[in-house]
């Protein structure tokens, strides 16, 4: 079967002077379709770097990356971002929402990059995730679990293959915390794989599997 995601064998240093650093030394990961894996390891050790590449935000300098089975990976910036917008959502700690615009306005934002505006799907989207009165609300007045809750509405706006998420919950409460995981759950649970990279234990205690990066390689699955 065909991984959602998959990385296979990545390497990625960066130099400064005379230093070299090995952020991530053969890494192989992937995650299918309806599977829910978390990326853990102390910081240093190579997950905000392995994000990265999967995204395609950055570029391993040994590897790659395929989406679908689509190489992603060692293409121009702008076939990468195409592929991102079509099939890749994201969600960061913090910046998912453009302030100046409405938690909807944001939604139909990235719908409009990728090609799909659809608000029917908006609307049953901030729905579900309870935040529907709060659509017209701009991003500044959200409290903590409704912008964690909005961010997660933008990054599936266009219905993405693949979810990538950087320490969704690591400002949220206990109880804020077990929501967004739920919400996380439900969309594998629906068909999209997603891919976790936290310092949460109840984000690795709930994950269908989990990776655990040390020093820029994968102890154990």
């Amino acid at each position: 079967m065909t991984a959602a995601i998959e990385a296979v064998e990545l390497y990625r240093f960066y130099r400064a002077g005379e230093e070299e650093t090995l952020a991530l030394r053969g890494v192989s990961v992937r995650v299918d379709a309806g599977e829910l894996v978390a990326v853990v390891g102390p910081s240093g050790s190579g997950k905000s770097t392995l994000l990265a590449c999967l995204a395609g935000l950055d570029e391993p300098d040994g590897g790659l990356v395929r989406i679908g089975g689509l190489r992603l990976s060692h293409r121009p910036e702008r076939e990468r971002a195409a592929m991102r917008a079509r099939g890749i959502g994201m969600v960061f700690q913090t910046d998912n929402l453009l302030p100046h615009l409405t938690v909807a306005g944001n939604v139909d934002l990235a719908q409009r990059l990728a090609g799909r505006a659809n608000r029917p799907y908006r609307d049953r989207l901030l729905a579900e995730l309870g935040i529907a009165s709060r659509a017209g609300a701009l991003a500044t007045t959200l409290s903590g679990g409704e912008a964690a809750r909005a961010g997660l509405a933008v990054a599936l706006a266009a219905e993405p293959a693949v979810l990538l998420a950087d320490e969704p919950t690591g400002e949220l409460d206990d109880t804020t915390e077990g929501s967004v995981l739920a919400l996380l759950h439900s969309r594998a649970r629906a068909g999209t794989a997603v891919l976790i990279v936290s310092h949460s234990p109840a984000v690795a205690a709930t994950a269908d599997r989990r990776v655990d990066l040390v020093d820029g390689r994968v102890r154990d699955e």
